[in-house]
């Protein structure tokens, strides 16, 4: 089955077809890195991450671009509070932001292009542009898009220019006199005293923050790509700029798809800082391990609005942890497991568990919906629990395990523990209370757990065996 991707273009979903056989060029917004990450960057983060992973699955070579804006209104205000250079803030939460995308699992992009260090495409992009007639530079110097020389402007958004005409604020700059037309943006700012910038021909000054996207997508993918995502925010106006700047310049259609994930609410209101209901990444993993804030990201389809609770939070976390136990003890059965072949029941019963991947794969196929895939994964743990026991074969026990490693990894989810390694006077009284067990000393028995349990090691006593954990 093809994989079928909603287009917010076309408002429908569309059988994905790469503009190269076998590869996807793919460009996701990044953060502006001015603090640490909340949980609203960290959504488009994993969603995207998973829909890259899948494509790879399904073996696509795929060109990941992401990039981090390094120079913007907000990181000035804060190196001006703290009293630093720009660079030293975007710095930091660059790399702050990197520490928490590697606990979230989210693989590094291809490329983090940096928007200081693509100035000059930005320069030669804006002049090409001008050059075109598509823009037009102030007396201040500050250069500005023709909004209206566009003719395809407001098709992703599906907005009106003629509705737009009355000024959208997020339209509206400083030097709105110096405009043609109310809906013109800008390309190039003058500086400000005390503000990073650059040398150009029209001023001394910097980018407009839309441009940036479009000079890091065609040097590091090309004048054309196969998908284009963001958070919903984002479709109006920057990646409606983004079009426009990009065809305008290059004379072909920038993007084939465009893919946008739904907002992240706490407790059914908007996130916002104002409202008291802003959180970090770092403030949630002070609560949750890093898997539970991805599988809870995952847990309902990037296009629906996701409403961030503590009992949600609880919820996934029961989940993720079903996942987890269920390799736990696969693992412990597969420790005790006797060599040989499978068994004609078990082949059976394999083919059986491959229904599970099938099932998954026909969620993602349909414009990646992890909820339905995460779905089929509990299926598959549901199929494990009741049918891998203490006599089962390796082989078999092995298959099952890889299986729901293999469904996981694509989701982005670690759910196979390490191996922890217990103090060698722990193991010498688990193994002395065993015996004590053999030899009905039930009371030196209970005294080893009481110790053990002091250690924070909680034995628990299964039809396979002994097993432990840590609390």
């Amino acid at each position: 089955m093809s994989i079928k991707v909603y287009n917010t273009m076309s408002k429908q979903k569309e059988e994905f077809v790469p503009i190269e056989p076998g590869k996807v060029r793919m460009y996701v917004c990044g953060p502006t890195v001015y603090n640490f990450i909340h949980i609203g960057n960290a959504r488009p983060m994993i969603v995207f991450d998973t829909v890259r992973r899948y494509m790879e699955h399904k073996g696509y070579d795929v060109n990941y671009v992401s990039n981090f804006t390094d120079v913007d209104d907000k990181i000035i205000k804060k190196a001006v509070e703290e009293g630093v250079d720009a660079s030293v803030i975007s710095t930091r939460y660059i790399e702050e932001c990197k520490k928490d995308m590697a606990s979230l699992n989210v693989k590094p992009a291809t490329t983090h292009p940096l928007a200081t260090q693509e100035i000059d495409g930005m320069l030669e992009m804006i002049q090409g542009l001008i050059d075109k007639g598509y823009a037009y530079v102030a007396k201040d110097g500050t250069v500005y898009f023709r909004t209206r020389s566009f003719r395809g402007y407001g098709k992703l958004s599906h907005k009106n220019l003629d509705d737009l005409r009355g000024g959208n604020r997020s339209l509206l700059v400083s030097g709105e006199d110096q405009k043609e037309d109310p809906l013109d943006f800008v390309l190039w700012k003058p500086k400000k005293d005390g503000e990073p910038y650059w040398e150009s021909p029209w001023c001394d000054g910097r980018p407009g923050w839309h441009i940036e996207c479009s000079v890091m997508s065609r040097k590091y993918l090309g004048e054309q790509i196969d998908i284009h995502a963001g958070g919903e925010d984002l479709v109006f106006p920057h990646h409606e700029n983004e079009i426009a700047q990009s065809e305008a310049a290059n004379g072909k259609d920038f993007s084939r798809y465009w893919l946008h994930n739904a907002f992240l609410n706490i407790d059914n209101r908007k996130m916002s800082k104002s409202a008291g209901n802003f959180f970090t990444v770092r403030d949630i993993l002070e609560k949750y391990d890093a898997q539970v804030l991805r599988f809870f990201m995952l847990s309902a389809h990037y296009r629906s609005p996701l409403n961030f609770s503590s009992e949600l939070m609880e919820a996934a976390k029961n989940g993720y942890e079903r996942i987890v136990t269920c390799v736990d003890n696969l693992k412990f059965l597969l420790s005790n497991a006797s060599d040989g072949e499978m068994t004609d029941t078990e082949q059976k019963l394999l083919e059986e568990a491959k229904t599970f991947e099938a099932k998954f794969d026909e969620a993602m196929d349909d414009d990646f919906n992890t909820a339905d895939a995460l779905a089929a994964i509990f299926e598959l743990v549901k199929f494990v629990n009741t049918n891998a026991v203490a006599e089962s074969s390796k082989k078999f026990l092995q298959a099952l395990k890889d299986e729901i490693i293999c469904l996981s990894d694509i989701c982005g989810l670690l759910v196979e523990k390490q191996d922890e390694i217990l103090d060698s006077d722990i193991e010498a009284l688990i193994a002395e209370r065993q015996e004590a067990r053999k030899n009905k000393n039930f009371a030196r028995a209970d005294e080893i757990r009481d110790e053990l349990a002091a250690r924070n090691i909680v034995l628990e006593d299964t039809r396979e065996g002994v097993k432990w954990k840590r609390v």
